[in-house]
């Protein structure tokens, strides 16, 4: 033994993380950052690997990629890994918020400045 505390959720076994990426070491390069929001397209099959079940049933609504790793307390690294097997299957899709349509950003400055007047003005 190590003699120190063993702090939950920080299992970094080298062999186990081997294990859940099957050996991968990278994910799609472009596919996924911290803040891309991932969003399960279907339910999980039978016989899928666990912490893709875990990921399906946490992304029924819209999370960011950090907030998957920190609820399945894994590097990101291996998520994105993860999620790349989900993403190729077509289980899940990643949003990214800059890349969302154009009628999800904001509106321009001048509106947001005669918004703020007249609610001022009220």
């Amino acid at each position: 033994m190590n003699g120190g505390p063993v702090l939950p959720g920080r299992d970094d076994d080298p062999d186990r993380l081997y294990t859940i990426t099957g050996g991968r070491s990278r994910a799609p390069e472009t596919a996924f950052d911290l803040v891309t929001l991932i969003v399960a397209e279907r339910e999980p099959a039978p016989g899928m690997q666990s912490e893709h079940v875990r990921i399906l049933r946490m992304c029924e609504a819209p999370t960011a990629v950090v907030e998957v790793a920190a609820e399945l307390s894994l590097p990101v690294s291996v998520v994105k890994i993860l999620l790349g097997d989900l993403l190729e299957s077509g289980a899940v899709t990643a949003r990214h918020p800059r890349f969302a349509p154009n009628k999800a950003r904001l509106p321009d400055l001048d509106t947001l400045k005669q918004v703020l007047h007249g609610l001022q003005r009220l």
